[in-house]
């Protein structure tokens, strides 16, 4: 489980909520005993119609924050993820101690972060981002041109001698797609394992639109959503999901597993 943890004042879901130092590191320790795995960190919201902020004012929430969680005991164990696509803040949270980089243009936006996070030992989680897979036809199938798009992200990935083992595959949910797309990437996301069995995959679907999409709710109100996309993950055997609610999820998670290990029982 990689659990959220948005440093932003706008972000779709709990923007300004944790911007005080203090509340960030509540949070961080309130996700890590409610069993995640991995902590996200973003100070960039990137929801619809975002407003980019510099460099200098990410890498100044983003950094202090991570020393702190390096240097605290509740969370010092944890991997960071630093959800971002600008090298200047990937560098300055892999100096801090960020194990992780997590960006949203799959490495073809800044090929140079292969070439940061291979020099620092460090993964990147590669998000599918093509707007041009809104514009095919509605029946078109949108699988095939994600594992296309994905093998020029490997390519990236290789030419900067990041091991492929290091790169993270998210079909990027919300992100230049329709809605109808992103239930088909959603239900299908276990075909990227088979295609792709090196790599790990991760599922980003928190609360996202197209929860709203189906049930017609608002950000607090899509915890059920949620747990159904990460269901269909665990079935699926994705290897990662981000989520804010970790309780809830992993147990959704441990229960899928269940049942998917004694479904393949004789």
């Amino acid at each position: 489980m990689m659990g959220i943890l948005n440093i932003t004042s706008d972000s779709f879901s709990d923007g300004g909520r944790y911007l005080d130092p203090a509340a960030a590191l509540a949070h961080a320790r309130r996700l890590i005993a409610e069993g995640a795995d991995i902590l996200d960190i973003g100070a960039q919201s990137t929801r619809p119609g975002y407003t980019e902020i510099s460099d200098e004012e990410e890498i100044a929430r983003v950094v202090p924050l991570i020393r702190t969680l390096v240097a605290d005991p509740a969370t010092a164990t944890t991997p960071l993820s630093i959800d971002t696509y600008k090298p200047a803040v990937a560098r300055a949270a892999l100096e801090a101690g960020a194990h992780l980089l997590n960006d949203i243009h799959g490495l073809q936006g800044a090929p140079e972060l292969a070439a940061l996070a291979a020099a620092h030992g460090a993964a990147v989680v590669a998000m599918h981002n093509d707007p041009a897979l809104a514009t095919l036809p509605p029946d078109a199938d949108p699988l095939p041109p994600v594992l296309a798009w994905f093998e020029t992200t490997l390519a990236i990935a290789a030419r900067a001698g990041l091991p492929r083992e290091q790169v993270v595959l998210d079909p990027g949910i919300g992100f230049g797609k329709t809605q109808a797309q992103n239930l088909a990437l959603i239900a299908r996301a276990g075909e990227l394992r088979t295609r792709f069995p090196q790599n790990p995959v991760l599922m980003a679907a928190s609360r996202k639109s197209v929860i709203d999409h189906v049930l017609h709710l608002p950000p607090g109100e899509r915890l059920e959503g949620t747990l159904a996309i990460t269901t269909l993950a665990a079935w699926q055997r994705i290897d990662i999901v981000r989520v804010h609610d970790v309780t809830a999820n992993l147990r959704a998670a441990r229960m899928a597993a269940a049942l998917r290990a004694a479904s393949m029982t004789n």
